[in-house]
């Protein structure tokens, strides 16, 4: 499991990744790759990288959901809500085989609600002046938004119950309040907060007893945590340029093997 390998902006050759990434997932032994999003700023790239993967790695499977910045070229909200291609997990499923396992895939969304530490705040003002997701088409604000991804979840979910699966959820932006920053000093950040995901997925996969949880979107590091039966993983590789850098590791490949999270599922 991984996140946020933002190819582009990590001036990363997409070719030369994908056969690193293989070669080393084989010789993991893995059968699984999620990417959580945010493999690059062109949602036809990240597809041809994810695509590229799939080929390397075949007969193990390869499924990847965007990201916001994933997102931002060459695709509609319409195409992004469509099936594209099995590669493609956004309101879909890879059940595990030999297991009662099933991988669930949404992009997600945001609703402001972890920024309801402010008051009386035009996040929608804010969010197309500063954050660079104001150029994402979308029918409806986003709160409403969250919410086609909530009924969209709880569907999903209700599937797997209903088939009495056991569940690990794939999504892009954050579900729980615990990965959030609150800061005393940091205005940007209080405001941006509100487009880093909803509390009220968390209580979804609560609700459902969902067994473990990847998602991606903060550049942060964090260690698998239990939160209310669930454990969360967020996996992200993040920026290193000059003037961001969120590594400890001194290249691209190494920083993804040290933040790859390898889990056995059986």
């Amino acid at each position: 499991m991984i996140s946020d390998l933002h190819l582009d902006v990590n001036q990363q050759d997409p070719v030369v990744v994908a056969q690193q990434q293989a070669d080393y997932l084989r010789r993991q032994g893995v059968g699984i790759y999620l990417i959580a999003g945010d493999v690059s700023n062109y949602f036809a790239k990240s597809l041809a990288f994810v695509t590229q993967l799939q080929q390397l790695l075949a007969p193990a499977q390869v499924r990847f959901i965007a990201g916001n910045h994933d997102m931002l070229h060459d695709i509609t909200y319409a195409g992004l809500e469509s099936p594209q291609t099995p590669v493609y997990l956004h309101q879909g499923y890879l059940d595990v085989s030999g297991t009662n396992w099933r991988v669930i895939g949404n992009n997600g969304w945001y609703d402001y609600e972890f920024a309801d530490n402010l008051v009386n705040r035009d996040f929608l003002t804010w969010k197309r002046a500063y954050w660079i997701d104001s150029s994402i088409e979308q029918p409806q604000s986003d709160p409403a938004r969250m919410a086609v991804v909530l009924d969209q979840v709880t569907a999903q979910l209700e599937q797997a119950k209903s088939r009495d699966k056991r569940v690990l959820f794939m999504t892009h932006f954050v579900p729980r309040r615990e990965y959030i920053r609150y800061t005393d000093d940091d205005r940007f950040w209080n405001m941006a907060n509100a487009l880093m995901g909803s509390p009220r997925l968390g209580q979804l996969l609560q609700n459902y007893s969902v067994s473990d949880s990847l998602f991606g979107h903060v550049h942060r590091r964090f260690t698998p945590t239990q939160l209310d039966g669930t454990t969360y993983y967020n996996q992200a590789v993040g920026y290193h340029n000059r003037r961001i850098d969120e590594w400890s590791q001194p290249d691209f490949y190494t920083e993804w093997q040290r933040q790859l999270k390898i889990l056995e599922l059986k």
